[in-house]
Formats: C-alpha cells, sequence, structure tokens
C-alpha cells in the first residue's frame, strides 16, 4: 500500500469515527431555507442531507392527499386572496372543502401567525415570493423517488396522519387514501424506507390491529393541553404508557423537551428514552430549529449534541438539513459537487 493510500484510508476512519450515527429528518423539507411542504423544498432537503423527508397529509373535497401541515390553508397560502368567500363560519379554509384542481390555483408562501401576514419566522425566505404550490403526496413522492435514482441514494418517506378522527368525522377516511397510495408506490413492507406517524394513538392501533400497512409506525407524543388528539400524553410517557406503545409502533415522536431540561451547571433527562429504548423503540425527537435554540445550549450544534449523545436518540426531526448534516460529519451533495453520491442510505 503507497503512502498516499495509507494516509487516505486513516483519514477515512477518522471521519468514520467522528461521525454521529443519527438519522435526519427534513421537518416538512427545508422548512428553514423555503417555504415548508414545496417541492422545491423537498429536493432541497434531499441534496442536504436528510435520511428521511416528511410529508404532513390531508385529504381534498376529491380524496386525494395532499401535503399540508393543517387541515386548512390559510396560514400557508394565499387562499383568502383567491377564494375570499370559501372560509367556514370559524375564519378557517379546510382544504376538505377545496377539490385538488382549485387548491392547485393557490400559491404558498412562509407560514405566518394565525389571523395576521406576519411570517413566524421573519429571517427565513421572504413572505413575499410565493411561487410555490401545494404538492400532492403522489407528487412529492415522484420527486423523490426520482431524485433517488438520479442520485443512487435512498431517502425515505416519513408520512404523517394530520387529525385522522377530525377527517373521520368529516366523513373522510385519510389513512385509507394515504395508505393505499404509499403501497402503489412500493410503500407497504417493515423494510420499506418509510414511517407512519400520528398524535392519534386510537389512529395507529387501529392501522396496526386491521394490518392496514406493514410499514413502521410512530407515536407521535404532543402535551395534553395542544389538544392534538383524544390521546392522554401524559399517561402515555410513563414506563407503562411506553410499555403500552410498544404493542403497536415501532418508536416514539416525543417532544424533545420532554426528553431534557438544560440547567445552568447541568443536564437533567427524564425517563422517557429509557423507557423507549427498554423496549427496543426507536426514539425520534422533534424539533430542531436555529431560531428556537435555548439560551443555556450556546448554539445549534451544542444542543444537538447534548441531545444526540447524551440521549442517543435514533433520529431527529429538523428544520435545517444542511447544518445538521454537517454537524453529524457527512457529506452533502450541496457542498461536495466534486463526489459522486455513494449508492443506498446515507
Amino acid at each position: 500500500m503507497n503512502l498516499l493510500k495509507s494516509i487516505f484510508v486513516v483519514l477515512s476512519l477518522l471521519i468514520c469515527a467522528n461521525a454521529i450515527a443519527v438519522d435526519i429528518i427534513a421537518h416538512r423539507g427545508a422548512s428553514g431555507v423555503l417555504p415548508e411542504h414545496t417541492l422545491v423544498s423537498v429536493a432541497y432537503a434531499h441534496a442536504a442531507g436528510a435520511d428521511y423527508i416528511e410529508q404532513d397529509v390531508v385529504l381534498t373535497k376529491d380524496d386525494i392527499p395532499i401535503v399540508m401541515h393543517d387541515i386548512y390553508l390559510e396560514q400557508t397560502t394565499n387562499v383568502a386572496d383567491i377564494f375570499p368567500k370559501r372560509k367556514r363560519e370559524d375564519g378557517h379554509f379546510y382544504a376538505i372543502d377545496f377539490t385538488v384542481q382549485e387548491i392547485q390555483y393557490l400559491e404558498v408562501h412562509e407560514r405566518v401567525a394565525p389571523g395576521t401576514n406576519k411570517p413566524i419566522f421573519p429571517n427565513r425566505f421572504p413572505l413575499q415570493m410565493t411561487q410555490f404550490r401545494v404538492p400532492t403526496l403522489e407528487q412529492e413522492i415522484k420527486l423523490i423517488q426520482g431524485l433517488n435514482h438520479s442520485t443512487r441514494l435512498d431517502v425515505g418517506l416519513y408520512v404523517e396522519l394530520k387529525n385522522p378522527q377530525w377527517h373521520r368525522d368529516n366523513g373522510k377516511n385519510l389513512a385509507t387514501h394515504t395508505l393505499g397510495l404509499l403501497a402503489q408506490y412500493g410503500y407497504e413492507n417493515a423494510d420499506d424506507n418509510a414511517f407512519i406517524q400520528s398524535f392519534d394513538a386510537k389512529e395507529l392501533k387501529l392501522i396496526f390491529t386491521q394490518q392496514l400497512t406493514n410499514l413502521k409506525l410512530i407515536q407521535l407524543i404532543g402535551e395534553n393541553d395542544w389538544n392534538l388528539a383524544e390521546t392522554d400524553f401524559d399517561a402515555m410517557k410513563t414506563s407503562e404508557g411506553i410499555t403500552e406503545v410498544a404493542t403497536y409502533a415501532a418508536g416514539i415522536g416525543p417532544w424533545w423537551k420532554q426528553l431534557l431540561m438544560l440547567s445552568d451547571d447541568k443536564i437533567i433527562t427524564t425517563d422517557l428514552t429509557r423507557f423507549a429504548h427498554q423496549h427496543k423503540l426507536l426514539v425520534h425527537p422533534y424539533t430542531f430549529r436555529i431560531e428556537e435554540v435555548p439560551a443555556k445550549a450556546h448554539d445549534y450544534e451544542h444542543l444537538l449534541k447534548v441531545i444526540v449523545q447524551t440521549l442517543q436518540v435514533d433520529a431527529i426531526f429538523t428544520d435545517n438539513p444542511l447544518r445538521t448534516a454537517k454537524f453529524v460529519s457527512r457529506s452533502v451533495i450541496l457542498n461536495d459537487f466534486k463526489h459522486e453520491p455513494k449508492a443506498g442510505k446515507r
């Protein structure tokens, strides 16, 4: 072995030793850089080094799964300008009241605070730039699979069923339409590169017991006062609650603040990660944003280091996949155009 090759091997070993084994889930695509759940945000996340790209899914009036974080449209689109008379009495414009063709007329912009035209994160993509559209789930699948083919990577899907009980109350079965479409594109078995997540424990149990899919299920864990679903999250965070989750799910998606607290001189961890790992459940905390780093964490990278190294979580949701990929010492396409991407999963 010549000297140059020896040096290359040593450097490769050092890079591997320093790399952090945690999957990156691009939260709503690369939402820290581009408007959430747009195809361009998905493409950026794919190039930035994400292992999975998240799709929040709701149904249209004609039962088409679209990628949208909310069951209503006004916080991220110009629906109030295009269809001003279509809001319900509560002031919301619900996706379920529009056909997919109507929704295609809408332009997507940065998320604004409810009832305002003020962006929640002012330093992100300019609010007035709205050359984006609401994608269907099928469009997003085709984009990701196409990019996987052309880059020889294997970036997965991470699909959230949004408010499934609300859909049922309005005569729609969100799970059936979503899981059917996923199966059509080859996502139906436990070893397929996709997850299904929901805050609604009842819905996940139904999917499991009725064998609607064999994809891995992730139980999201929120706070009871968020009113996300008829699920007792306080009970779920106990040893008994996690034991129950393990009967139907492959992992949990907790809010990262449910896992640890940072004090002036120490890190205080909860038992939730330990409970989950005792049952061989994956732990995928959400959501890491450079705008929401607590003062005691110093910076974004320090917060990630605390979470990943202290708790040894399996994956993290982030609005900033590129910066996160740099943190885990990963070669990413956006920073490494000179190298051919390796086959398979990063």
